[in-house]
């Protein structure tokens, strides 16, 4: 992880849940990472299976210049990359994955920055799947927080295993996305097998975390 709130908050998740999958929703307490709760999100699972904004930090918001709560998760990409975000989340909901992104948001002028997305599992009980996350600025160009983000491009990710990740999670180097697919094959045909990991482009990657 390159920012050091995501480790933070990575830290702390790991903490609550112990040896489960995935702490309760309820165990979150907001108090205990105040600091980062105007960069961090709730999701949960709609009616049709996809992520939406339960909750949206006040950055957030301002980084995208509009109110996130209710909002899809995946319409902050457009076109392939919206699909894959989209299936990630239901990875994080559905596999009790932990997944963590980087991604280039570009302002209406082309200008760009780079952001770094972590999303970890919550059981959400009776209630439908959750989960929580950051979404922090790797750098924080002059014009960041005066003009908002009109567009987000995927640039690498990585899927966690929580259980075996080692203490210093900076020192992993993410998996690379290329900007075009060198295959044919569509990327809304892209699970593979259940248990045989998930294609994105021309990669293989592999959920992490464990199955409740």
């Amino acid at each position: 992880m390159r920012h050091d709130g995501s480790v933070t908050l990575f830290q702390y998740w790991n903490r609550l849940r112990g040896n489960r999958p995935a702490p309760r929703r309820t165990e979150v307490e907001p108090a205990e990472i105040k600091t980062l709760l105007a960069d961090t999100f709730i999701l949960e699972k709609d009616a049709r299976g996809e992520a939406v904004f339960r909750l949206a930090g006040t950055r957030l918001c301002a980084t995208f210049g509009k109110e996130l709560k209710g909002l899809s998760f995946a319409s902050l990409w457009t076109g392939r990359d919206q699909t894959v975000v989209g299936k990630l989340a239901r990875s994080v909901f559905d596999m009790k994955s932990v997944v963590i992104l980087t991604f280039d948001g570009k302002n209406k002028a082309g200008d760009r920055a780079s952001f770094e997305l972590l999303m970890l599992p919550l059981e959400g009980g009776m209630e439908s799947p959750r989960a929580m996350g950051s979404l922090l600025a790797c750098e924080k160009p002059f014009w960041l927080g005066a003009e908002v983000l009109i567009d987000c491009e995927v640039t690498s990710l990585r899927l966690i295993d929580a259980d075996r990740e080692p203490v210093l999670l900076k020192n992993r180097p993410a998996v690379e996305v290329p900007p075009l697919v060198p295959e044919k094959r569509s990327i809304t045909d892209s699970l593979i097998e259940p248990g045989q990991g998930r294609r994105f482009r021309h990669l293989v990657v592999f959920d992490g975390g464990r199955n409740a």
